[in-house]
């Protein structure tokens, strides 16, 4: 669902799934190794070649990993506890209702092949007869509540200077592209991205009834607009910089700013009419809309509108939009040859509008209570470890550490699910379309996030659902997040020894810790204020320190001619960097009066650096390399192994790493930070 009301927090890894508990000895898989080739040459080969080779790529995936494989077993759990909704009758209106009928509804292929266009044919008529460019201005905002993202995006989220307030935000959206290197580089493969994009808008007009004369003027129309929002969008590095997102204002500072777009109409019509101030957060892409909304033709305007609608419904219309919908965004940008059953697209969909009652299956129904209480238990032995390393930091001031310990000792730790359950009850399901009640569903999300604005901010409410395997750091809150989905192998094992589960889930753990203090985290007090806490001094090492991640990542060359961004990804790369070296310790802490004994051949230490690249397992296709390596803040898999482990003294010790072995990296070139 074409929903994004939040900035992304600073998360694991962007999927989910969840997958049934089973039984190790250790939690180590021999049938997950490679031991052809030798640790010392090529590690993520060594930890994980046997998986990859066990779980070759199908048609349906462009990347397959264990976070796929998760996802595979959660989507069979969730599709269980959906199809016994959707086949009994439930009172009408109660959330098992809306469920089962919202699933029945993506599941009825003839009702949605013989709808065609029709779904949406009002909402491009209403487009085609603005007759005033004012009248613009109010169908945006329309359309923002619809979710359907025209030319920029607001959501609330805690006032970055103010952190126990809500505050409007604004935020650069509009392109249907999704990054703007699309339409700017001018190397052959995004000259050619491009003409397919153009060719794919075409075929889209032409399904939603349009001639192919007026497809062709509509979708050269939508380019020349996308373009110039993305001529005027901040580049990714940037957007990874809090400062340089913040610019708070009032309202009416604002319309002196901006005064090309009529702010009282906008804002009334989202639902503000009160507003008072917001953060404008990359004010250039919105002075670009003003210009577009006043200079650009009316046609071009409606053709760019009315390609959001058209955009955003092709997943829930008919099968000719949904199959050309997957040729360009599945087939094209990311090398997938086959579209997943039209089941697994349904329970994505309930997943999505109803994501916390489906949560609240789940976890009755597959969360075990004692993983939550080992999970507290090893957040807190990561916590200790941490503060035992920033003490020990010869680098750092006094000062500044005394700042990063109370950070560290105020970070609040949600595991599992909520304590309160979100209330569906105002969300319409109703027998019209499965687009009209996919924009019913995208209207009740926004108005629950409306609510927020000029409220305190909750530090209980959740950003993920709990059968999400992922997990995050919310650097305004100062939290970090663990959802039951990512309680599970090859995260988590209740059945295995602290040195699986150290390297596993600790480094998660750590990881998600870490970001309280990247490159970006940093920047935020205990409090989750965008302030200042470092000493000039300290600011300047931690700098110095983290170019050499920079550095690194940038030779990486993943594909011929296509290197890794080392800037784009330093904040995860930092966060991995640290969760190995603090779940390390901590593993340590908690074995110390009771060492483990060497099991199946491997040290515990050895079983802990396995674990972590385990994690990291999967086969991709080039497509995907290329598209993950131009847009992703995560380095991919391979590299999280591969490029992080020669960094780690206690991984060069445990393997024996020495000169001339294809991985090892002389001591005074790896980084030391956290």
């Amino acid at each position: 669902m074409n929903k994004k009301f939040y900035l992304p927090v600073l998360a694991l890894i962007l999927t989910t799934g969840v997958a049934c508990e089973q039984k190790r000895s250790g939690g180590i898989e021999e049938a997950n190794l490679d031991r052809s080739v030798s640790p010392s040459t090529d590690f993520y080969q060594f930890a994980c070649g046997g998986w990859m080779k066990a779980h070759p790529l199908t048609d349906e995936y462009g990347r397959f990993g264990s976070f796929d494989l998760l996802a595979e077993n959660n989507r069979q759990q969730i599709k269980g506890l959906i199809e016994e909704l959707a086949a009994k009758k439930s009172d009408a209106g109660n959330v098992a209702c809306k469920i089962g009928d919202l699933y029945n509804m993506a599941m009825d292929s003839a009702a949605l092949n013989a709808g065609g266009y029709i779904p949406i044919q009002a909402q491009l008529d209403k487009i085609a007869a603005v007759k005033d460019k004012k009248e613009f201005v109010k169908l945006i905002a329309e359309m923002t509540r619809q979710g359907l993202g025209a030319y920029f995006g607001v959501y609330i989220s805690a006032d970055d200077m103010n952190s126990s307030q809500n505050l409007l935000q604004t935020y650069q959206s509009g392109l249907g592209l999704g990054d703007r290197d699309y339409y700017l580089k001018g190397d052959e493969h995004n000259k050619e991205i491009r003409k397919k994009y153009e060719q794919h808008v075409v075929k889209m007009f032409q399904l939603a009834g349009f001639s192919e004369e007026a497809a062709r003027k509509a979708a050269a129309r939508v380019m020349e607009i996308e373009t110039r929002l993305a001529t005027a969008s901040y580049e990714k590095i940037k957007l990874r910089d809090p400062y340089a997102n913040y610019h708070k204002m009032s309202l009416e500072e604002l319309k002196k700013e901006i005064p090309g777009i009529d702010w009282d109409v906008y804002f009334t019509t989202i639902g503000l009419p009160g507003l008072r101030e917001l953060n404008v957060a990359q004010p250039e892409p919105l002075k670009e809309v003003a210009c577009i909304l006043n200079r650009a033709g009316m046609d071009a305007q409606k053709a760019y509108l009315q390609w959001k609608v058209i955009d955003a419904a092709a997943p829930y219309l008919s099968d000719d939009f949904v199959v050309e919908n997957f040729e360009f965004n599945g087939k094209v940008l990311s090398g997938v040859k086959e579209m997943k059953p039209r089941w697994k697209r349904a329970v994505a969909t309930v997943d999505a509008a109803l994501g916390e009652a489906v949560g609240q299956m789940y976890v009755e129904k597959y969360f075990p209570a004692a993983a939550k209480e080992r999970m507290v238990k090893l957040v807190g032995n990561l916590q200790e470890a941490l503060g035992q390393r920033i003490q020990a930091l010869t680098w750092m001031s006094e000062e500044t550490k005394a700042k990063a310990l109370d950070k560290l000792a105020a970070i609040y730790v949600k595991v599992g699910y909520p304590d309160k359950w979100r209330d569906y009850s105002a969300l319409e399901i109703k027998n019209d379309s499965y687009w009209a009640n996919i924009l019913r569903s995208n209207e009740f999300d926004f108005d629950y996030m409306l609510a927020k604005a000029g409220q305190p901010v909750d530090k209980t409410e959740w950003l993920m659902t709990p059968q999400t395997v992922n997990a995050y750091y919310n650097p305004t809150t100062n939290e970090i997040c663990f959802p039951a989905g990512i309680l599970q192998y090859p995260f988590f094992d209740m059945n295995a020894d602290d040195a699986f589960n150290y390297g596993a889930i600790g480094v998660v753990i750590g990881h998600e810790m870490t970001h309280g203090f990247d490159d970006q985290g940093r920047r935020y007090d205990k409090d989750g204020n965008l302030k200042d806490w470092w000493t000039s001094e300290d600011a300047e090492n931690f700098e110095k320190r983290a170019q050499v991640l920079v550095d690194w990542f940038d030779a990486i060359e993943v594909l011929p001619g296509l290197h890794a961004n080392g800037q784009l990804t330093l904040g995860e790369n930092i966060a991995d960097y640290g969760g190995l070296q603090i779940a390390f310790q901590a593993f340590h802490n908690a074995t110390q009066e009771a060492p483990l004994n060497e099991l199946n051949g491997f040290t515990p230490d050895q079983r802990f650096y396995l674990a972590y690249a385990n994690v990291w397992a999967s086969n991709i296709r080039d497509e995907q390399i290329r598209l993950l390596t131009q847009m992703d803040v995560h380095s991919l898999g391979r590299w999280r192994v591969n490029a992080a482990l020669p960094h780690i003294n206690g991984w060069n010790e445990a393997f024996g790493i020495k000169e001339g072995d294809a991985m090892y990296l002389a001591p005074e070139k790896r980084a030391s930070i956290w």
